[in-house]
C-alpha cells in the first residue's frame, strides 16, 4: 500500500462524536456504516453520523484497520473482547433506519 501525504481541511464547526455501537449494512455499490450511541441500561440510541462507502473502499478501510489494530497490539498490548458472544450474536436490529 503506498503512502503519501494529503492536506485535510477540517472545518471549525466539526464537532467531534463518539460512538459504542455501529450498524453495517450494504448493497451491491456501497457499505453504509450508522455510528450509534447508546446510554447503558436504556433500549434506545441515537445516531450519530451516517457514513456510506464504496465496496473498494470498505475492503481498504479492512486492510487499514488490520495493519492499525496490529501496530496497536504491538505497542499496548492484545485488545481484548468479552467472552461468550460471536459478533453475528451481538447484532442488534435498528428500527427507523433500512
Amino acid at each position: 500500500m503506498s503512502q503519501h501525504e494529503i492536506a485535510v481541511n477540517v472545518p471549525q464547526n466539526l464537532d467531534p462524536v463518539y460512538s459504542n455501537m455501529i450498524q453495517i449494512a450494504y448493497k451491491d455499490d456501497e457499505f453504509t456504516f450508522v455510528f450509534l450511541h447508546q446510554i447503558p441500561g436504556v433500549n434506545q440510541a441515537r445516531a450519530k453520523a451516517i457514513v456510506s462507502i464504496t465496496p473498494q473502499h470498505a475492503k481498504n478501510l479492512l486492510a487499514v484497520f488490520s495493519k492499525t489494530f496490529a501496530d496497536y497490539e504491538s505497542k499496548y498490548g492484545k485488545i481484548e473482547v468479552p467472552s461468550g458472544k460471536t459478533p453475528s450474536e451481538s447484532v442488534t436490529t435498528i428500527r427507523g433506519y433500512s
